[in-house]
């Protein structure tokens, strides 16, 4: 395996003061409902809420504002499927310098018109890795543009633990802390942060059954890549990175999975308990625990709720909600 150095706790610290005067605190929420079915203390991390709508704002905030004066002035360049994308403009933005996104074909509407509205370049490509691979490449080579990666950029991980480095200011002595997987950006930091601060936490990555590359890959020791993604959660559908992997395995982090009916039924329980919107990819946290509920009996859990950009177009439980009436 490729040896790598990990960002640690002092750079999840460094993230947070450069991101201070940008990034929202975002409350944790709490309902006793909740806690009943879960027959556990939750304690709900409103990522949803970050600006941009998502967690991604503050590994981009982090990245774009690490950058020298003379790197910043080329811009920044990425490929994603929206969440980052946006929350790389909207960093740019704070910044006065240029963003350029790569989006594959098939993407959500409102996810791309939030990249658009944030003030960044669309460019499109065709729906495979390598296809936003080499756009993104090529734009990098034409204009000067630092590449930010989504997730396997350190300086994107260190930001993503701020999240997580809130969530133990603001509810000490958690038993047990859960975070969405996709490409691992967000659990990578949230266990960097965690181990350091709260050794004696566990930690879980909730991932979608129909995206299971990170549990498989724990399970057998090595990244599986091969891995055709099928799911509702459209945010968590990236291969987890190489450095990713090799953190969640560095730091002990479990994997659980929800299929996606539970992950509908978890996201319906939150918006109408919390009374928030929150995205599948969000939701998969609460599907996963509450999957596993006889495991966690009587715990203090910390859920982070990673985004909560729905296309209300194409709400899943639209039709039902209509068909009910």
């Amino acid at each position: 395996m490729t040896e790598f150095a990990f960002p640690a706790l002092n750079d999840v610290r460094a993230a947070a003061a450069r991101i201070a005067p940008f990034a929202r605190v975002t409350p944790v929420l709490h309902d006793g409902a909740l806690d009943e079915l879960a027959d556990a203390q939750l304690y709900f991390k409103c990522e949803h809420l970050q600006v941009g709508g998502a967690f991604k704002f503050r590994g981009a905030c982090n990245a774009v504002w690490s950058l020298s004066d003379e790197e910043a002035a080329h811009g920044v360049v990425t490929h994603s499927s929206g969440n980052h994308g946006a929350a790389l403009a909207l960093a740019a933005r704070t910044r006065g310098i240029p963003a350029h996104v790569v989006v594959p074909q098939g993407a959500v509407r409102a996810k791309l018109a939030n990249i658009e509205a944030a003030g960044a370049r669309l460019h499109h490509c065709a729906p495979t890795l390598s296809a936003r691979e080499e756009t993104a490449e090529r734009i990098r080579r034409e204009t000067g543009a630092t590449m930010i990666h989504p997730y396997t950029d350190p300086l994107v991980i260190a930001g993503q633990g701020t999240a997580a480095l809130e969530l133990l200011q603001q509810v000490p002595d958690l038993d047990l802390l859960i975070a969405p997987l996709g490409g691992g950006g967000l659990m990578s930091g949230t266990a960097i942060a965690a181990r350091a601060l709260s050794p004696g936490t566990r930690l879980l990555a909730a991932e979608p059954l129909g995206a299971d590359d990170g549990f498989r890959s724990m399970q057998r020791g090595e990244r599986v890549t091969d891995v055709v993604p099928d799911t509702i959660c459209d945010g968590l559908r990236a291969t987890i990175g190489e450095i990713n992997f090799a953190v969640l395995r560095a730091h002990g982090v479990e994997v659980a999975t929800a299929d996606d009916a539970q992950i509908l039924a978890a996201m319906r329980l939150l918006w109408s308990h919390l009374k928030q919107t929150v995205e599948p990819s969000s939701a998969v946290v609460f599907a996963a625990l509450l999957a596993q509920r006889e495991r966690y009996r009587g715990k203090r859990i910390g859920l982070i709720l990673s985004g909560g950009n729905v296309d209300f177009d194409a709400l899943p439980f639209r039709d039902n909600a209509v068909e009910s009436r």
